[in-house]
């Protein structure tokens, strides 16, 4: 069987790929033999791609950092039909996060990783207050979720953000980007006046590298990387101090994907900003992330210093994991 392979995953064409083609802007600049190809390209494009890998671009934290957020004995279950005739008559327990233990300190970036269905998303929602938890407790500046109500608990969830992994699906079609970007501002400073929002969207838009052009216009008159920058704009109009990014440079190609991870660097420098950064990108992890938490089955198989786990995994699935990433980058 033939096969014919449509990607922007590079390590992913390299391991598996006998030839490969290289399109920009609707034309085949480049191809050839795979090994051949990575080793010499000729074509400006290809070498950039080829040179569009993560970079760490990690600041030391500063050594009494406070603790943001911190999360202890986390749980969260999921009822489930039980498989054939029993299925009529109760529900079992799925445990989809099992007793998970971790802290994100100030200006610091943690790193979530594990195979899909490991429990990583689960356990950003149930950070975010999205998913009801089972057991254990989440503590932000040292109060509890489970604590704080109404007014309080608006507060907290302002400045707690997140950027979603498909930056189309995430942003209404119906809306503009100036009401995207102020929709939170909306919500969190109501008694704000329609200038005072519009320079704010406007200064949100700047910091992510777009200007006052965009407020009309829609999202599908964007590229993907402009519409993941449109969403970083849309959380950091509310002044955040973490942001939980899940996947947000997947559905990017590597140049795109390089520009989103500077971004994101340059904030969080800037504003000494706080992420929980869930990838199952390796690489991406390794360049942003100052721990990690590797995730199988719902339960924290090993975390530490992300060049100490990644560089000497001790688990037997994480082990598993760095081959996986070998293989694609080999």
């Amino acid at each position: 069987m033939a096969v014919m392979l449509i990607t922007h995953d590079l390590n992913l064409v390299r391991a598996f790929a006998q030839r490969v083609g290289v399109m920009e802007k609707g034309v085949l600049v480049e191809t050839g033999e795979t090994a051949q190809l990575f080793a010499s390209p000729q074509h400006p494009y290809t070498r950039k791609l080829i040179d569009s890998r993560p970079r760490r671009e990690v600041l030391p934290l500063v050594p009494l950092a406070p603790a943001l957020l911190e999360a202890r004995g986390l749980c969260v279950n999921y009822s489930r039909k039980r498989k054939g005739m029993a299925g009529w008559f109760g529900k079992d327990q799925f445990a989809a996060v099992k007793d998970v233990d971790f802290q994100l300190r100030e200006g610091e970036t943690v790193g979530i990783v594990g195979e899909s269905g490991s429990g990583k998303t689960t356990l950003a929602h149930a950070v975010l207050a999205l998913q009801r938890k089972s057991a254990g407790t989440i503590h932000f500046l040292g109060r509890s979720f489970d604590d704080a109500t109404g007014k309080d608990r608006c507060q907290m969830r302002s400045r707690m953000q997140v950027v979603f992994q498909d930056p189309f699906g995430s942003l209404s079609p119906r809306m503009t980007i100036e009401q995207i970007v102020g929709e939170g501002l909306a919500l969190h400073q109501p008694g704000l006046s329609r200038n005072g929002m519009r320079q704010q969207v406007i200064e949100a838009l700047r910091e992510v590298g777009l200007d006052r052009t965009a407020l009309g216009r829609y999202p599908h008159e964007f590229s993907g990387g402009q519409r993941q920058r449109i969403a970083i704009a849309r959380v950091l109009i509310l002044k955040p101090q973490i942001l939980v990014l899940d996947e947000p440079t997947s559905a990017l190609d590597v140049s795109i994907q390089q520009q989103v991870l500077g971004l994101l660097s340059q904030l969080q420098h800037k504003y000494n900003l706080s992420y929980l950064f869930i990838s199952h990108d390796l690489a991406v992890i390794r360049a942003m992330a100052h721990r990690v938490i590797v995730m199988k089955a719902g339960e924290v198989v090993e975390s530490g210093e992300t060049e100490a786990v990644l560089g000497a995994p001790q688990h037997p699935y994480t082990r598993k994991l760095m081959a996986a990433a070998q293989l694609g980058a080999a």
